[in-house]
């Protein structure tokens, strides 16, 4: 299958405006951009460069609420109702989720049960919404210290235990490569339940051929399933921007 790229203009152009950042996407050769808090950026706006540079919206993240956590499960669907009509109006057809901290003196598995229980409910407010709920696994070591879920190999067990196809994963490749390793055979081993990518190089979390992850082995590994969503490049440039999108776009090429 080709693999699709989609730059997150948060990270690898963050602090660019809005048409600025969409022309240096368009420019570089990609079809689609990310980005993260909706509530924070001027929907029409967007909109209205979308579609003057001919780009789609691949992915945005619906409000930080904790799922792990049953006093705040309320708030977290009130939220994703908000972020479900924002991805509407956008065109967007993933939304991120994180999941919130883990509770100290409160047993893993109850919290675990807990965000099951919780993504139970959203997905019955995602079902004919034509949008996905993807809850990321971060790491702990070396970003996300006291963030809940580490491993993708738990998220892909509470993907199967919700049961919906309007509820799967976000894989954050420079993420896992952290927490566990073994990336190749995860992903492949559960791509049906993976609806986003993201990527960024490690150490550092900069340009994709920065370090010690071996993109090109990874994206035709992908290539070879039939995962239809966006690889989104999430990283913090040390070099040339432009420069760098156009080196890694060549990665994405037919």
């Amino acid at each position: 299958m080709p693999l699709k790229a989609s730059v997150c203009i948060d990270a690898v152009l963050a602090k660019t405006p809005i048409e600025t950042a969409l022309q240096i996407v368009a420019k570089a050769g990609y079809r689609a951009f990310e980005f993260w808090m909706w509530w924070e950026k001027d929907l029409d706006e967007i909109i209205n460069f979308r579609d003057r540079y001919g780009l789609q919206i691949a992915a945005c993240c619906t409000k930080f609420v904790s799922l792990v956590d049953p006093a705040t499960r309320q708030d977290y669907l009130d939220g994703l109702s908000e972020s479900l009509a924002a991805a509407r109006k956008l065109q967007c057809p993933v939304l991120i989720s994180q999941v919130g901290d883990f509770r100290l003196g409160v047993a893993r598995q109850e919290q675990h049960d807990c965000l099951v229980e919780g993504l139970r409910e959203a997905a019955k407010m995602l079902d004919g919404s034509g949008v996905v709920l993807a809850i990321e696994p971060l790491n702990e070591l070396v970003d996300h210290a006291g963030y809940y879920l580490i491993r993708s190999q738990e998220a892909f067990e509470i993907i199967d235990k919700v049961s919906s196809p309007h509820v799967k994963v976000t894989y954050d490749i420079y993420h896992q490569q952290i927490s566990e390793g073994h990336l190749i055979a995860n992903i492949r081993a559960n791509i049906d339940k993976i609806a986003h990518f993201h990527a960024a190089g490690n150490p550092g979390r900069h340009e994709l051929n920065r370090g010690e992850i071996h993109y090109p082995a990874i994206f035709d590994s992908i290539r070879q399933t039939d995962y239809e969503g966006y690889v989104g490049l999430e990283y913090w440039p040390v070099e040339d921007r432009e420069q760098g999108l156009a080196e890694v776009a060549r990665w994405f090429a037919p």
